[in-house]
């Protein structure tokens, strides 16, 4: 017998998925320098010099170090330099206690709402989000809750967030810097969440005894990837925080799939939390995170990303889309670009940008009509070798330059 329902999600794919393997073909058919291909968060700034090295170093070990199983919550002295770069940068006390590896930032959120909700539970996103958010919310045996950000902003709204709880939601997750948008929420918006919630868990204390506040999941892969905005420490403006995290961007790590779970165990229910997280790790079947990738973590945990690249790409295409007549939100952080499409229908827009080698990802899958999410990872070239074809799209709408 064949689990149907896990037959639908591999039938029915990721848009971007979808997209980035098109883009191969074409590649193959025209050659990779005639396809514009802006689908996936693949960056195209190479690991630091720093993640060699400690390949290197942890190459001469023995090899039950380096290829062998960890512990199933990661290697103890990898937890310490993780809770330990943490307290350096936002003034805590986190312990090893406190952080559990993960096989990347899939892991960690899949981890997370498995440990907090509970079928028929629900859990509240801010549109537009990241898709598979969704997919992972529906395994948990939840429902995806669709709020909308601020459609000038792309802020959280919180009074909608408000008008969206009810004694079934479980968690609410966010994510910032903002993938697709590349808002980053600001201190007095996260803050008016916080407060939103403290709200309703004071609410449903009095009205059920309800045992278990709302968990704010924080879902931080792009954390390092600003052009100057502040990223709020969440736990410290929300005490039921979680936060997940991945080294894919900031390293330049995406396949090699490692990142944490931070559950700041500051209570009875927060012990609880990190117990369940790691029973749903052992359920999941994403105990013990790669070893050798752990020693990366453990020797690289401070070093910076390299933010000017994706600056400077940031700037090569948003100045060139201004001159073009397209209109955009201008990103705060990650390295996507949130355009308008020239026509309602996003998916109709992305259909015709192929005709010229342009792949973008339509905003439809994001939980929000009539954008699309250029992401600008990519090496310059590529930006550059596209300008044209993004002039000859705006033609053919009848966009004025401005």
């Amino acid at each position: 017998m064949i689990n149907e329902q896990m037959y639908a999600r591999g039938a029915e794919s990721s848009v971007i998925r979808e997209i980035f393997s098109y883009a191969n073909e074409r590649k193959a058919q025209i050659g990779t320098e005639n396809v514009f291909d802006f689908s996936l968060g693949n960056p195209s700034v190479p690991a630091p010099d720093e993640v060699r090295r400690s390949i290197e170093r942890s190459l001469t070990l023995p090899p039950e170090q380096v290829h062998g199983y960890t512990p199933a919550p990661g290697a103890p002295e990898v937890r310490s330099a993780v809770a330990a770069s943490l307290n350096r940068r936002f003034n805590t006390s986190y312990t090893m206690a406190d952080i559990f590896m993960t096989v990347g930032a899939a892991a960690s959120v899949c981890c997370t709402l498995n440990a907090v909700a509970c079928p028929g539970d629900e859990v509240i996103v801010i549109a537009p989000y990241f898709p598979e958010y969704r997919v992972w919310i529906e395994m948990a045996g939840a429902t995806c809750v669709e709020v909308l950000a601020n459609q000038e902003t792309f802020q959280i709204d919180p009074a909608a967030v408000a008008a969206a709880i009810t004694e079934r939601t479980a968690a609410v997750i966010i994510d910032s810097p903002n993938n697709p948008t590349g808002a980053v929420y600001s201190r007095a918006n996260i803050e008016a969440l916080a407060a939103v919630l403290e709200d309703a868990n004071a609410a449903r204390a009095q009205r059920l005894g309800h045992p278990q506040p709302i968990v704010l999941i924080s879902d931080e892969p792009y954390r390092e990837i600003t052009y100057g905005a502040e990223v709020p420490w969440v736990p410290s403006l929300y005490e039921h925080t979680v936060v997940c995290y991945s080294y894919s961007k900031s390293l330049s790590l995406p396949g090699e799939r490692v990142g944490w779970v931070l559950v700041p165990q500051v209570s009875e229910g927060a012990r609880r939390v990190m117990t369940a997280v790691a029973g749903a790790a052992r359920s999941l079947g994403f105990v013990c995170a790669p070893a050798l990738f752990q020693r990366v973590v453990m020797d690289c945990v401070d070093v910076p990303s390299d933010v000017a690249a994706y600056a400077r790409n940031r700037e090569l295409l948003t100045s060139a889309l201004s001159k073009m007549g397209y209109t955009y939100v201008e990103p705060d952080g990650a390295f996507y670009l949130w355009v308008r499409a020239l026509e309602p229908d996003a998916e109709a827009f992305c259909e015709k940008a192929k005709a010229y080698e342009l792949l973008p990802v339509p905003s439809n899958s994001f939980g929000v009509e009539g954008w699309v999410r250029v992401g600008y990872c990519v090496a310059p070239e590529v930006i550059e070798r596209s300008l044209p074809a993004w002039q000859r799209l705006a033609d053919d709408y009848g966009v004025t330059q401005a």
